[in-house]
């Protein structure tokens, strides 16, 4: 991962509205698309290593699954920002909430 693939991941994050979430897949997608490399497991990596000054808790698995170890405090960030849960409150809604640039 080098740095001009780590500056289009949180440049892209931080992108995201307010309310709104991207799958790991997504933003490889788009970064990819630009940049012809990486994946969901690359985006991951760098959201660990580098995101925690852009909107992390945006950033989730397909199907709405919140960072592993970081759940309690995403929740806190996506339930003030008005992001659409699931009836449970355990996961990001992906229906309503996905974002493409």
């Amino acid at each position: 991962m080098d740095d001009e693939y780590i500056e289009a991941v949180l440049s892209l994050v931080e992108r995201i509205p307010p309310g709104r979430a991207m799958a790991y897949g997504a933003v490889a997608e788009e970064v990819g698309a630009r940049l012809e490399r990486g994946g969901p497991r690359i985006v991951g990596a760098v959201m660990a290593a580098f995101g925690g000054a852009v909107p992390w808790w945006r950033v989730v698995t397909a199907t709405g699954r919140l960072p592993p170890g970081h759940e309690v405090t995403a929740l806190r960030e996506l339930a003030a920002e008005g992001t659409p849960l699931t009836s449970d409150g355990s996961r990001i809604d992906m229906r309503r909430a996905a974002w493409r640039p």
